[in-house]
């Protein structure tokens, strides 16, 4: 008798293949067969119309710091992810100095905007070492399975000191060789790769950039040597991609022999520089190397409410006077305070403000019940302003009051140049390219894109109006095996006899995402975006089941993942 087995339902196996009427039958946390008219198992699910498909697999995530305190690692963990990566972006906690961990802590704060109280409070730092840091996330039991990564901001702080935080020094040869020595021992305790930062986009708190943006060839080539020791891992990218930097990064994988992934967004300022890099990519796939370009399913949106971290007043004179209040102060000050709303939509809002966030009103759309992530430009803020004869300020600070001070707009930041989604069609079907933008665990006050997944389905599978929609089969794989085989998780991402039993079961017709929201749950009262889902009727790692109906069971089987998986098929 088997474990369990999950009846008659919709089986997309996460291959790619066409969708079958099938039984899933687990045992011993693995699947035991995929079939028709399987035996009895001691827990049964009528799955009947439902989607049966692997737990999806999120390689690029920031939860480094949230996964040493919450063992549910939400939102991921509502969105049918079973598997998450960390560390991704060049920035990390470890290695880690004792008392150094303050740089760190700065760092991951300026580029994923992760408050820094939250971080100090949350994160214990009782390790030094990246085996250590690996070591703490293994006591911990967690809805999903982890996995890290090796940071390139933290090996080069903890290797230099505060010269590896200063662009004008320059790394030792034998300072190189003890990052070589540290990416391989990091690698071989389980690191599933080795990250940098290349972009100018990426600062700490401070303002400082990044330490390894201008990490040059001789310091890249030389941790490569210690990937090609180790034997393992991927050289995992996030760059601005200007002269010769993809050359570099390039050699250095080849170097390394290992493969090479570069996050790939589409960017205003130049809006077919994706399309470069991508065909650089495929140049080094035809080459015979390993390549991919990590892309996101959906614009990259920047949430702006009363309370997130930016909207279009958050640089004003007349909101700065309010900082010291709380959010349900402010709100009864704004409803109270016809003149406080009147400066705020009257008076410029001095050099302080962002200037794409005054010249966005165009790009700036109302978040609804059912949030849409292809907004038409007839639905902007400017649109409603021009048709009711207001003004761009007045509308929006209307609508971030509604809901009693709850309401939310978003701008499309990046993948959303033209205003459709047909570039991010073109990336998301391109064989080169792996789901991975996703960034669940970061950027907290501003963006809240760990519900991908769910987006994928529904507004690729189901509910597109202005281009063509995905099979769920092909949609399916790339969120499962497709993901889960960049890494070289080769256990899982698949329904198939010995692989994990990681598994969904969704009402795909009842599947929605709700109303992104504020709440204050991180450590020490800290607060984030959330968005949760309905729809997921069943979510199994290992075979033990984490949620149901949209809700945590608290059962937590999920575990570290060490380093590339192989399935015992």
């Amino acid at each position: 008798m088997f474990d369990l087995v999950i009846r008659n339902g919709i089986v997309i196996d996460g291959s790619g293949g066409p969708c079958r009427i099938a039984d899933v039958a687990v045992q011993d946390g693995r699947i035991a067969a995929v079939d028709a008219r399987l035996g009895a198992g001691h827990r049964e699910i009528d799955a009947a119309g439902l989607l049966v498909t692997p737990g999806f697999v999120d390689i690029h995530t920031h939860y480094d710091g949230q996964a040493t305190w919450d063992p549910d690692v939400t939102p991921s963990s509502w969105h049918g992810v079973t598997t998450t990566v960390f560390g991704n972006c060049g920035v990390g906690f470890a290695p880690v100095r004792p008392g150094s961990s303050g740089y760190l802590i700065n760092l991951m704060e300026g580029v994923e905007d992760i408050p820094g109280t939250v971080l100090s409070e949350g994160v214990r730092f009782d390790w030094e070492s990246f085996p250590q840091y690996l070591d703490a996330l293994d006591a911990m039991r967690r809805t999903v399975d982890v996995a890290a990564q090796l940071p390139h901001g933290a090996l080069r702080f903890y290797v230099m000191g505060e010269r590896g935080a200063n662009h004008d020094e320059r790394p030792t040869e034998a300072e190189i060789e003890e990052m070589a020595r540290l990416t391989e021992g990091a690698l071989r305790s389980g690191a599933l790769g080795f990250t940098t930062s290349r972009t100018t986009k990426h600062k700490a708190k401070d303002g400082r950039f990044t330490p390894s943006l201008s990490a040059r060839e001789a310091e890249l080539l030389g941790i490569a040597n210690g990937m090609k020791r180790a034997g393992r891992g991927v050289l995992q990218v996030n760059s601005d991609f200007g002269p010769g930097e993809f050359e570099a990064l390039s050699a250095a994988a080849a170097l390394a022999s290992r493969p090479l992934s570069c996050l790939l967004v589409q960017v205003d300022a130049q809006p077919k520089l994706w399309r470069e890099t991508l065909d650089r990519i495929h140049g080094v796939r035809q080459a015979g190397r390993a390549a991919n370009a990590q892309v996101g399913s959906r614009p990259i949106g920047v949430l702006m409410g009363l309370e997130t971290t930016a909207h279009p007043f958050a640089a004003h004179p007349a909101w700065l006077e309010m900082r010291r209040l709380t959010p349900k102060e402010r709100y009864a000050r704004l409803v109270a305070d016809g003149d406080l709303r009147r400066r705020l939509i009257e008076t410029p809002p001095g050099d302080r403000a962002p200037a794409f966030m005054a010249q966005s009103f165009h790009k700036m759309f109302p978040v609804g019940d059912t949030p849409d992530y292809e907004p038409d430009a007839a639905n902007s803020i400017a649109a409603l302003a021009e048709r009711s004869g207001r003004m761009p300020q007045q509308v929006a600070l209307e609508e971030m009051m509604a809901r009693d001070g709850k309401g939310l707009l978003m701008l499309p930041f990046e993948n959303y140049a033209y205003g459709s989604l047909d570039v991010v069609h073109e990336m998301l079907t391109d064989p080169a390219t792996v789901l991975g933008v996703a960034d669940g665990g970061a950027h907290v006050g501003v963006i809240c894109d760990a519900s991908s997944p769910t987006s994928l389905l529904t507004l690729w599978g189901r509910d597109r109006k202005r281009g063509p929609k995905l099979p769920l089969e092909f949609l399916v794989a790339k969120q499962t095996r497709g993901t889960a085989a960049a890494y070289g998780l080769g256990d899982r991402g698949l329904l198939a006899p010995a692989y994990k039993a990681d598994i969904n079961v969704i009402d795909f017709d009842a599947l929605r995402l709700k109303r992104p929201e504020v709440v204050y749950d991180l450590p020490a009262g800290g607060r984030r975006l959330i968005q949760r889902a309905e729809g997921y009727r069943h979510t199994f790692n290992a075979g033990v089941e984490t949620v149901c109906n949209d809700e945590l069971t608290g059962q937590r089987p999920g575990r570290l993942v060490r380093g590339a998986q192989i399935s015992s098929t």
